[in-house]
């Protein structure tokens, strides 16, 4: 039986393909520089595999992109509304983690605004990210439980509360409840 390819994957793959090519950047360029291997991030260019929140957020380090501009599937200049049901959705396969692109892709603005669901019980670790020095973000816990740790500092969320954190140090996040945590993430990507 044949396996069915998901738009948004093969939509991925080109996106990532796109990026390498435009940066001149080989397969090999690229895996230096994300620590992902050659042959996975062939894979992910050819829609055959789905990278995960974790490689793909060392993919877009490496590419020197948060993964809200790589999501922003064109480069041309976009309009300031953004509506639900054309904001893009991805899933991580392996966590559950669901995150929502909520503001308009390609607009002037250094503030973006993502949505997260977060499942039970899963935990997502983000190394520290040089490249992306000058980024900060909120983090604004809607409903459910939420733990993040910034280096040896642990952070345990309530609904209502709001973490400031800065992208470039090493953070894990971790959903110590029962049920999925609704969070929004606001990013500030620095001067532009």
């Amino acid at each position: 039986m044949e396996h069915a390819v998901d738009p948004l994957e093969s939509a991925i793959g080109e996106r990532l393909r796109l990026l390498r090519v435009a940066r001149n950047q080989t397969l090999d360029d690229l895996a230096g520089a994300s620590g992902v291997s050659r042959a996975m991030i062939s894979r992910i260019e050819r829609g055959e595999a789905s990278p995960t929140a974790q490689l793909l957020s060392r993919l877009c380090a490496a590419l020197d992109l948060t993964l809200s501009a790589f999501f922003a599937f064109s480069e041309e200049a976009g309009e300031p509304l953004s509506r639900r049901e054309t904001q893009t959705v991805w899933r991580d396969p392996e966590t559950g983690y669901q995150r929502r692109a909520v503001s308009a892709p390609n607009t002037a603005s250094r503030v973006e605004v993502i949505e997260v669901t977060f499942p039970a019980g899963a935990r997502m670790a983000y190394p520290p990210e040089t490249a992306k020095a000058g980024m900060t973000q909120h983090v604004w816990l809607f409903s459910g439980d939420l733990r993040l740790t910034i280096r040896d500092v642990v952070h345990d969320l309530r609904p209502g509360d709001c973490l400031y954190l800065s992208i470039t140090e090493g953070h894990v996040f971790e959903n110590p409840g029962s049920e999925p945590a609704h969070y929004a993430v606001v990013l500030d990507r620095g001067r532009t």
